[in-house]
């Protein structure tokens, strides 16, 4: 007799069904596990072993086979461990044998029995939710998948003997409730930062829309005390959000102790970064840095020090929200649809704007334009607001504090942002959340602007030889500035400042 038991494979954020099938039949002693294992699947042995001493119980002197279906998709991971020691355990009676029927089952297993937090509890739990099976998990992880349906059925134990004692109906163990990370006031605030008004323009009109932003200023001009407040103006994460964001941090096993938040995240990878470590991958793929920024910030300051490869292998998940990672026997794709902000000097020397600088390197043309020539024309067509952040002089330290801070800005962000979430409704493009998202296909019905606007806009597009992506990435902002001042119609002074972010890009790309 077969004892069979449901778990699941990540292919991306997505978690297919696995059936493990759990032989044990006359012949040598013997534990194989088939079914296309990695080392940590075939690991599972031991472990299985010795938590089954641990807790009470022995292997029998017989031949055990555990199968893993479908066996042409590969196998990752140590989740498997509790659904073969509990296909064991029905196999040879110590639990019911039908008691695992209608249960998804994933956990790793201690020595000692008890059961060790995974990842990927959340994507689990929603697919057996789909299913319309109940879960068996860690009791670390059983908040965690409380957030998938609140109907759900959810064993969530600490160790094998508490799984076996539920089941004989001699210890109930009650089902885990979702928990929220209590979003803590940020003590960062655009109050903070005094002068730069125009920076922080730009700031607001990327939050609005969803746009991306370069920032190119002298050291200590305030660039990333700038990034570092965009999260204060940011609106919450939307309930579908929250799901996809925390599907994407669980299978990285970045959630901690099951509870989800509503912060949108915010991501500064090390210029140091590898290819793999940024769009993810690895000997076991993994969601990648521009992956755990999904619908919320990536800061990459220092932009030029990046390796040139690295950074253009962001274009794809720039154009299209997601990223696909290939293997020589698989491939998966991840949610990426994130803010780019980055920061970078004008050369090497940093100091190319300052009036009346001379560069030790030689002519401070050839110096900045070797420099920035490190970021590729196609990436900088890609980034919608290009700014430049000049030194705050000590008049302006002097003065105090602004009245205007996060709260304020982020009000306006949240009505601008909700404008947009009712116009992509309306237009049958629910999924559509930011302007910075629009197809071009829509732009010509939703950005249409005035005669004025059309005449500007016209004269711009020959003189700045736009291509036809800047073309949109202009109507996209434009579209943003018009919800910002909560007007239908595009006139003539947004597209004006529309370009004006777009002209320091055209510099930017000639360089380059």
């Amino acid at each position: 007799m077969v004892q069979r038991v449901s778990t699941v494979a990540f292919e991306g954020i997505e978690a297919r069904a696995v059936d493990v099938q759990v032989q044990v039949a006359p012949g040598l002693p013997a534990f194989a596990i088939v079914g296309l294992p990695d080392k940590a699947v075939s690991e599972a042995r031991e472990r299985v072993r010795s938590a089954l001493i641990a807790s009470g119980l022995a292997l029998p002197a017989r031949r055990i086979i555990v199968n893993l279906a479908p066996a042409d998709l590969p196998k990752e991971g140590s989740h498997y461990d509790l659904p073969i020691a509990l296909g064991l355990m029905a196999a040879i009676g110590a639990i019911p044998p039908d008691a695992l029927t209608g249960f998804t089952v994933l956990g790793e297993l201690g020595l000692d029995g008890s059961i060790a937090p995974v990842a990927g509890v959340l994507p689990a739990a929603i697919g057996a939710n789909v299913r319309e099976e109940g879960l068996i998990c860690p009791a670390a992880c059983g908040s965690e998948a409380a957030w998938a349906s609140p109907d759900i059925q959810i064993v969530a134990a600490h160790s094998l003997i508490q799984i076996a004692n539920h089941f004989k109906g001699t210890q109930v163990l009650s089902r885990p409730v979702p928990k929220v990370h209590e979003a803590a006031t940020s003590p960062l605030d655009l109050r903070d930062i005094k002068g730069q008004e125009s920076a922080k323009r730009a700031l607001e009109i990327a939050a609005a829309g969803g746009h991306h932003l370069l920032m190119i200023g002298a050291p200590g001009t305030g660039k990333s005390m700038l990034a570092a407040r965009l999260p204060s103006i940011l609106p919450p994460l939307s309930p579908s959000e929250l799901l996809e964001v925390s599907m994407i941090a669980s299978v990285a096993g970045e959630i901690e102790g099951g509870a989800l938040t509503s912060q949108r995240p915010f991501r500064s990878p090390h210029h140091s970064a590898s290819m793999a470590a940024l769009t993810g991958g690895g000997a076991r793929a993994k969601p990648g840095e521009i992956s755990l920024a999904h619908q919320g910030v990536l800061f990459l300051d220092e932009l030029p020090e990046f390796d040139p490869r690295v950074l253009d292998s962001l274009r794809q998940p720039l154009e299209n929200g997601e990223v696909s990672v290939s293997r020589a026997n698989h491939r998966v794709t991840y949610p990426a649809r994130f803010m780019l902000i980055a920061a970078m000097n004008p050369c090497r020397c940093g100091n190319a704007f300052e009036p009346g600088y001379a560069c030790k390197r030689g002519r401070i043309d050839r110096c900045t334009g070797d420099y920035q020539a490190r970021i590729s024309g196609p990436l900088m067509d890609r980034i919608d607001l290009r700014i430049e952040v000049l030194a705050v002089t000590a008049a302006d330290l002097i003065l105090p504090p602004p009245a205007e801070g996060s709260a304020e800005v982020a009000a306006r962000v949240a009505a601008a942002r909700d404008i947009q979430l009712a116009r992509y409704a309306d237009a049958g493009l629910p999924r559509i959340r930011t302007n910075a998202e629009a197809p071009a296909s829509v732009l010509e019905d939703i950005a249409k602007p005035d005669a004025q606007g059309q005449k500007l806009l016209r004269e711009a597009a020959e003189t700045m030889r736009l291509s036809a992506r800047g073309y949109h990435r202009v109507l996209r902002v434009a579209r943003t500035l018009a919800d910002l001042d909560r007007t239908e119609k595009i006139g003539r002074l947004h597209l004006a400042e529309a370009l004006s972010y777009r002209a320091l890009a055209e510099d930017v790309r000639q360089m380059a």
